[in-house]
């Protein structure tokens, strides 16, 4: 976990405004804490949730640590007790919480493959959508670039899911 110190600004602004006793929290404008998590570690566990309902995994906002749960087996991680305060842990985002499932399909056919948009949009409005827009895929030759640009939008969202919650990520 890295800190950030931007105490200098933070203290003459607090001193213009006339710094008053009891104002409680006196290290909360002081100090910006963000915690270091490995991308690779992050996708890991983004994989791990978007597997399935059942597969649960949140990061210590304290520790950067990552806690992986699954309803199917019992050898994984033993989740802390308090795993439930937002506080102290985040759940990692699956990819439908992403917007990396159904839209991802279709902005992927839009640009790559636009004259099977209309035939890609009917696959998703009933099951087995997903299958039959690999297969789709796998006839056109696209599923590598399929692939690729999924990982990328998945990166990106990742990404930005850190920024929003003051993850640093680093790329080891």
């Amino acid at each position: 976990m890295t800190v950030r110190i931007e105490a200098a600004a933070c203290f003459l602004r607090q001193v213009a405004n006339g710094w008053k006793k009891g104002h409680g929290r006196i290290f909360a404008d002081l100090v910006s804490i963000s915690m270091r998590v490995s991308l690779k570690d992050l996708e890991e566990a983004f994989e791990f949730v978007s597997a399935g309902g059942e597969h649960q995994a949140y990061l210590c906002k304290q520790s950067g640590k990552l806690y992986f749960h699954s309803e199917l087996c019992d050898d994984l991680d033993i989740l802390p007790d308090d795993i439930d305060d937002t506080d102290k842990f985040l759940p990692i985002p699956d990819k439908k919480e992403l917007d990396l499932g159904k839209p991802l399909a279709l902005a992927f056919t839009r640009e790559c493959l636009p004259g099977d948009f209309d035939d890609v949009r009917q696959f998703f409005s009933r099951r087995g959508a997903y299958a039959r827009f690999k297969a789709l895929l796998d006839q056109r030759g696209a599923l590598a670039d399929w692939y690729a640009f999924e990982a990328k939008a998945g990166e990106r969202a990742l990404r930005e899911w850190c920024a929003v919650n003051s993850i640093e990520v680093s790329d080891t």
